[in-house]
């Protein structure tokens, strides 16, 4: 469908400025067509795009539309805002296309997301501005009064740059008494101008004569120039020079040298002597073919004298002159067509480019839009794209020199994060040329890796006893993203560690990874935990992986060996009995003890420390067994007092000690006998120490008591003066406690009475604290007011004790 629209010819110039009506011509595949005159005002309207291509302005905007001319030029401009296109600069029509009818411009329209392209042809219609102009100021002619009528006398034609009817129309000469003028057509349609004389000349009555040439032109209003034409009378040179062809063709490639021969024109005089000597010359008007051409003034060789170029100029067309001395002449033409060369290599150029493109586009994505172009012609501008066959990516022709480079397969940023890819287009001359133009391309990242750790199982130690905030180690994940898809957060999972969450016993960094313990560890009650820490990047969604981390704690010495056998009590002296008939190497007693550490810090050694008689008991320094070393006499004492003391393998060691009383005695009454005024005085001075201890504490505690109660009782007496004096009299109301009222809030100083059970080996290094229970040993309890024996419940220590063959005892 198209719709016709010109400007009214016969209006004004102004008007036809200011009127204007835009011609959409065949619109086919996004092509539409207008037409405007020339030398319109910057800013004057051509047409309207939105209506003529069915597009809005929001899809103007949104697709960042522009112009885009393969030449570079910038006559028309886009309004974005409004949907219509404007004259953006001045427009002269003889400059831009010179006598070329008709004169268009051509250029696109291009829009992004998604990509369009859409042809615009502008046709920029004449204007009568210019008027006829002849290239010579004056022209001066000899002719001879022998001159028959019908001499011819060449004119160079007037000049005007417009076409049509606005171009030259009419010529006219003045006065016409002697010569009239005459309009050659040639056979390839141009024409020139002749003066043809048309009475004789008689130099004896005019020896000069002065003529107007005067060339109009059909626009409206009317334009015209003249020129002044002067003739001078010369005696004799009845022939004029003549070519032998009116026209003469040529051609010439582009490439050819300096000095090559292009033609060799001729022209004759019938005249003898002086007058028929011809001299060959370009007319005036052709200037531009004189900078490429030289004619040999006598010879009429016709050479190449500078570069020619087909893609400026395809065809010259030259005025030759032959002129004898007498001033007689004759014009012909001269037609030089060039042939085209394959000089030119392909240009290419990036019009549109979306660089980086992320990393998941989908196959056919249009990357960058292309427009490849020769400035040669037929073959010679044939043109062949391609690119790299290994690359994941593809070009295609989309119209005429315009190609779409796309992606062909499936990327990834990791793998390859950036491209560069070669384009290049090759003509199809011979030889041809070709172009490279290479397009780094980036990928941009899409969150399509999660954080990885490079174990799945991490074992880390810290020692008991650690200060909190106790840097453990630092858990470190990879991500093969980048930017903020990189970006890790690591996170404490939330668990159940010992019936508490694991946030209770530890943190994490988010930032380092760093796992710090929050509290102090005791080896005794827990040996190891096993949390796990997430990684998570910041991609939108995010993405996360977890670490398994086991916590072993590290024992330390930090438990003293604990004594088992023999027990040792405030109230009693616990004793063993050897008679005097042992052997050496009789088991005595043995110490048992325990240490609750682990390793070589429970790894208990026993020692003799001091002895009543050092000579006759020794102690195993593994089992702890007390055995005689040599035969016990009559002369040893019967009271024997040993101390023994136990060592860990601990850095530094702890100890215990044990004091056993060894009695070498053959019978029990021999034991009581030399027992017995010790035990007197020992229980008096026990006694009296007791009930000294006792009054001491309650004079103590009276008297702290009392003074309490009396400072309490002036703070209140002194708070009660103060807020009845604030309140004018009105006391609040005292609360009343009962007589017996007592705190329950769980601040008594009563102790809870603790006590563990232990269950040993006759190997040390084994042993265990198990449980809080009562602990009891049977031995053999002697009361302070009689020998009374007690029971006591066996626990699991007498198992495993060894057999003990001496008699145990207790004395008051």
């Amino acid at each position: 469908m198209g719709v016709l629209c010109c400007v009214d010819g016969k209006t004004s110039f102004v008007w036809r400025l200011l009127l204007l009506i835009v011609c959409v011509a065949e619109m086919v595949c996004g092509q539409v067509r207008y037409s405007v005159p020339e030398e319109m005002a910057t800013g004057s309207v051509v047409g309207n795009i939105i209506q003529d291509l069915g597009l809005e302005v929001k899809r103007l905007r949104s697709g960042r539309a522009r112009i885009f001319t393969e030449d570079g030029s910038e006559y028309i401009g886009l309004n974005a805002e409004m949907g219509t296109l404007v004259v953006a600069k001045r427009i002269d029509r003889e400059e831009l296309c010179q006598q070329l009818s008709p004169c268009s411009l051509h250029f696109q329209i291009i829009l992004d997301n998604p990509m369009e392209l859409h042809r615009i042809d502008v046709e920029i219609t004449d204007i009568n501005d210019n008027a006829p102009f002849f290239s010579k100021k004056e022209y001066n002619f000899q002719v001879s009064e022998s001159a028959s009528p019908g001499a011819r006398y060449s004119l160079h034609s007037a000049k005007d740059p417009d076409v049509a009817h606005n171009t030259i129309q009419t010529y006219k000469l003045n006065p016409p008494d002697n010569f009239k003028l005459n309009v050659v057509s040639r056979s390839d349609g141009t024409k020139y101008i002749e003066m043809v004389l048309h009475t004789s000349l008689d130099r004896e009555k005019q020896e000069e004569h002065t003529l107007s040439l005067t060339a109009f032109d059909g626009g409206n209003p009317q334009k015209s120039g003249s020129v002044k034409i002067n003739v001078v009378v010369l005696d004799a040179n009845d022939n004029a020079p003549v070519f032998s062809q009116s026209v003469y063709r040529a051609s010439v490639p582009e490439n050819a040298s300096k000095g090559t021969v292009v033609l060799r024109v001729t022209a004759t005089d019938d005249d003898k002597g002086a007058n028929e000597e011809v001299m060959y010359s370009f007319s005036h008007h052709t200037d531009a073919a004189a900078s490429l051409f030289k004619i040999d003034t006598h010879t009429g060789e016709i050479t190449v004298i500078s570069v020619l170029d087909y893609e400026k100029a395809k065809n010259y067309e030259i005025d030759i002159e032959a002129t004898d001395k007498g001033g007689l002449a004759d014009t012909s033409k001269l037609l030089i067509e060039v042939t085209d060369q394959n000089d030119n290599a392909p240009v290419i150029s990036i019009i549109s480019l979306s660089n980086p493109i992320p990393e998941d586009s989908a196959p056919d994505t249009v990357i960058a839009m292309l427009n490849i172009k020769d400035l040669d012609s037929g073959r010679n501008g044939q043109i062949k794209c391609f690119i790299t066959r290994d690359l994941p990516f593809k070009i295609k022709s989309s119209s005429t020199n315009f190609y779409s480079l796309m992606s062909d397969d499936v990327l990834d940023r990791e793998i390859m994060p950036e491209y560069n890819i070669t384009i290049t287009a090759t003509d199809d001359g011979s030889p041809p040329f070709s172009t490279n133009k290479t397009i780094h391309l980036r990928l941009s990242d899409v969150n399509d890796h999660a954080p990885v750790f490079p174990q799945s199982l991490v074992n880390a130690f810290i020692p008991e006893n650690n200060p909190p905030g106790m840097s453990l180690l630092s858990v470190k994940a990879s991500d093969q993203d980048s930017g903020n898809n990189a970006r890790i957060s690591y996170f404490l999972e939330d668990s159940q560690l010992n019936g508490r969450s694991a946030s209770a016993y530890f943190s994490v960094n988010a930032q380092s990874g760093e796992i710090l313990a929050v509290r102090s560890f005791d080896y005794e009650q827990t040996k190891e935990f096993h949390i796990h820490v997430k990684a998570q990047d910041g991609g939108s969604p995010p993405l996360s992986s977890n670490v398994t981390v086991k916590i072993l704690i590290q024992d330390q010495n930090d438990n003293p060996p604990q004594v088992l056998y023999p027990v040792q009590t405030g109230g009693s002296v616990v004793g063993e009995m050897v008679p005097r008939s042992a052997d050496v190497g009789y088991l005595v007693s043995k110490v048992v003890a325990v240490d609750v550490d682990s390793g070589q810090n429970a790894w208990l050694s026993y020692k003799l420390q001091k002895a009543t008689d050092r000579a006759l008991f020794e102690v195993g320094l593994q089992n702890g067994e007390i055995r005689t070393i040599r035969q016990v006499t009559d002369k040893d004492p019967v009271n024997q007092k040993l101390t023994v003391i136990v060592e860990d393998n601990g850095q530094p060691s702890r100890s215990a000690t044990v004091i056993v009383n060894v009695a070498v005695a053959d019978s029990f009454s021999e034991v009581m006998s030399e027992f017995t005024d010790f035990t007197h005085d020992k229980e008096y001075n026990d006694n009296l120490t007791f009930y000294l201890v006792l009054a001491l504490a309650v004079v103590s505690f009276l008297f702290i008591t009392c003074l309490v109660v009396i400072i309490s009782v002036k703070i209140y007496r002194w708070r009660r003066e103060r807020m009845f004096y604030q309140s004018n009299g009105n006391l609040p109301v005292i609360p009343y406690y009962p007589p017996l009222y007592a705190d329950v809030g769980g601040t008594g100083t009563l102790k809870q009475a603790l006590s563990y059970e232990v269950y040993g080996t006759t190997d040390s290094r084994k042993s265990d604290l198990k449980s809080p229970h009562p602990f009891s040993e049977s031995t053999l309890n002697v009361d302070h007011c009689a020998a009374r024996t007690v029971p006591r419940h066996k626990t699991h220590s007498e198992h495993m004790f060894v057999e003990v063959r001496a008699a145990r005892f207790s004395l008051p």
